[in-house]
């Protein structure tokens, strides 16, 4: 029997505390393995509507973004983990299909990633947590195994 391998982790994150979670896992994981890291930052849907209508400014979004992912490049080069990342809009207006679970496997067909540890719905139920929108979505479609936190 082979044994398992990955050589990339998809760890999609929308700068929650059980995203950071999922990223930590995804970082053992990858750490385990011998894997690289992929982290996703996916805008949720409030955001996306509110930076549309001009509600609220760009910088700012680009910051609190920034400042997570710093947090996040931490943990991998703490763990001595090669860490890749980029951002996508988990809806958009204009396209009724575009879902943040697409979005999610999308990345994951585009990075390569053979294994994807996503976080759940979050315990405190906020409709706006894009990711536990996507977690369902992402456990029934995903063709990579998926480490559900």
């Amino acid at each position: 029997m082979a044994a398992v391998e990955f050589d990339q982790v998809l760890a999609p994150l929308d700068g929650s505390e059980e995203s950071l979670e999922a990223a930590e896992y995804a970082v053992a994981v990858a750490e385990r393995y011998g894997a690289d890291v992929h982290a996703l930052y996916v805008l949720e849907e409030s955001v996306v509507r509110s930076l549309e209508s001009g509600n609220l400014d760009g910088d700012t979004v680009a910051t609190d973004t920034e400042e997570f992912m710093e947090t996040v490049d931490q943990l991998a080069a703490d763990n001595d983990i090669s860490m890749g990342h980029s951002m996508a809009l988990g809806f958009v207006t204009t396209q009724l299909t575009h879902h943040p679970g697409s979005v999610i496997l999308d990345t994951a067909d585009a990075v390569d990633a053979d294994f994807l540890v996503v976080p759940r719905e979050p315990v405190s139920g906020d409709p706006d947590e894009v990711l536990g929108k996507a977690a369902e979505y992402v456990l029934q479609y995903a063709s990579q195994p998926v480490l559900s936190v």
